[in-house]
């Protein structure tokens, strides 16, 4: 059951627009699989499933494209929780604040994902300046790093 489950699972977040657990579970349901959301968080744990921009500016659901891109992602989480201080954006930028020492992996973490919306960072000891492509981007790129940093 699980392992149909899950191919169910990427087969909808291939084909269509899934921004959230509950709409995920809901093509689940429409598709004869009962599923609560618990377990639809627990599989996309499973099957790595990153969040991406879509078309209209906001985030849905996707398989990575590579396995290293989700082991950069990790690793990314794993710097931004043990360093982030504090985030906030000018425009479009995003200023991120991390202990000393440690803005220039927070950084690289960043420009290793190749994020569509950033053109690139810029980092002192413990100042990142993320550029993104706009200011309507900014803010989503701020909401999409502090998640991470959870």
């Amino acid at each position: 059951m699980k392992l149909r489950r899950q191919m169910k699972i990427l087969e909808v977040v291939r084909d269509r627009h899934v921004e959230t657990q509950h709409q995920l579970t809901e093509a689940l349901r429409e598709d004869g699989i009962e599923v609560t959301q618990a377990t639809v968080s627990r599989d996309i744990k499973d099957l790595r499933l990153v969040k991406v921009p879509g078309d209209n500016g906001r985030y849905r659901y996707a398989v990575p494209e590579d396995p290293a891109s989700v082991n950069r992602l990790e690793r990314l989480r794993r710097y931004l929780q043990d360093s982030l201080v504090n985030m906030d954006v000018a425009e479009n930028l995003v200023v991120v604040r991390t202990l000393p020492g440690t803005a220039n992996a927070v950084a690289s973490g960043i420009d290793g994902l190749n994020w569509p919306e950033v053109v690139g960072t810029l980092a002192g000891d413990d100042t990142i300046l993320v550029v993104a492509r706009d200011k309507v981007q900014a803010p989503g790129l701020l909401a999409r790093l502090r998640e991470l940093g959870r």
